[in-house]
């Protein structure tokens, strides 16, 4: 079977890490594939494999251009294989093969308040037609499972393909690092992550005599475009208390997830939410607010829920943590360790292509 792949989502953030950890496994599952993208970057990741070919693809997804005039000599190409894969739901116009998108939440409608209407509609066009060309719909969770569904209705089969994160490729040895008084927040800042619940939390605590510094992974440039609300109130913080780091290599923010005391997740919408996993894989206690899709998730792992938005119970969950003072780190079992890995994720992929294959080798 020869398998077209969208690759161009490499270098993003959630779709990316989704796609760089799946593809792996993909390229061992026997198959032929074609790899849509960057020829530069996708190289050094099919180096040694003679069975994955690169469509050098500089069609930017969502583009007109992609559903009007997509390269005739790329879709040719594609249109000689078996199916075509997309991490996302933006399908390139001329396709004639079985298409299958993975969705991974469909935010846009649950909470519309995060874009004007003209922009729900469009990104609901997108949904739909995504919907309506796929054979089936990859997604990342159970909750997002359902609220696909409640958009979309069901007449395509929605098929849970967990997220997974690649703890295993960092060279961190949680045992080994030290701790700081340090809290560590994670994610794209947008208004759905719930970074102004934290800072009303930290703020406060700090307040109270709280000697810990906030760390947050994360570009500032979309706090003025993306939480408006949280970018006031962080000109008033003292540079000491707050550390931002833009974005950081891999290595490095392991590193910094192993030397903190705390992860808080505060996101009032998530279609998965990878970083308390990554943080409890790192030796790290997550806190996390009580949303459905985090108690699906993490029904069996040792996180503390917080009421989700409200800061007040976030800081007294947060400094009761703190102040246990738990000198070793965090070590999950074995069984919550491999609880959700790529290898399962591309296994519920392949199924849904209705290959079949079970793959070999480690999680």
């Amino acid at each position: 079977m020869t398998i077209s792949i969208d690759c161009r989502w490499i270098d993003s953030s959630g779709v990316g890490a989704y796609l760089r950890g799946c593809l792996p496994f993909l390229l061992d599952s026997g198959h032929s594939f074609l790899l849509l993208g960057n020829t530069e970057k996708l190289s050094t990741i099919v180096s040694k494999k003679n069975n994955a070919v690169i469509l050098d693809c500089p069609v930017k997804p969502f583009s007109p251009r992609e559903i009007l005039g997509f390269p005739k000599n790329l879709l040719k190409k594609i249109n000689s294989g078996d199916l075509y894969y997309s991490p996302y739901f933006n399908i390139p116009g001329g396709i004639r093969l079985p298409v299958y998108t993975t969705i991974h939440d469909i935010i846009f409608p649950d909470m519309p308040e995060l874009t004007s209407l003209p922009g729900l509609a469009t990104r609901m066009w997108f949904y739909r037609r995504a919907a309506r060309r796929s054979t089936a719909i990859f997604t990342v969770s159970e909750f997002s499972k359902s609220r696909i569904e409640h958009h979309l209705g069901k007449k395509k089969p929605v098929i849970n393909a967990s997220n997974a994160v690649n703890f295993f490729n960092s060279d961190i040895n949680p045992a080994k690092v030290k701790k700081k008084k340090t809290i560590i927040f994670i994610g794209n800042i947008k208004k759905h992550k719930g970074l102004n619940t934290l800072l009303g939390a930290f703020l406060s605590a700090r307040e109270s005599g709280l000697d810990y510094r906030l760390i947050i992974v994360g570009a500032k440039d979309n706090f003025r475009s993306g939480d408006k609300e949280s970018a006031s109130r962080l000109q008033n913080l003292v540079n000491k208390d707050i550390d931002f780091t833009g974005y950081i290599a891999e290595n490095e923010k392991w590193k910094l997830l192993a030397e903190s005391a705390l992860l808080v997740q505060p996101s009032l919408y998530e279609g998965f939410g990878y970083p308390p996993l990554e943080a409890m894989l790192a030796g790290t206690p997550a806190l996390v607010s009580g949303i459905p899709v985090f108690r699906e998730v993490y029904v069996d792992f040792p996180v503390t829920f917080f009421k989700a938005g409200d800061s007040e119970d976030l800081k007294t969950k947060m400094l009761e943590l703190l102040y246990e003072k738990k000198p070793e780190p965090l070590c999950l079992p074995v069984p919550l360790r491999e609880k959700y890995s790529f290898k399962k994720t591309t296994e519920a992929i392949l199924r849904g292509f209705g290959t079949g294959i079970i793959l070999g080798g480690s999680t």
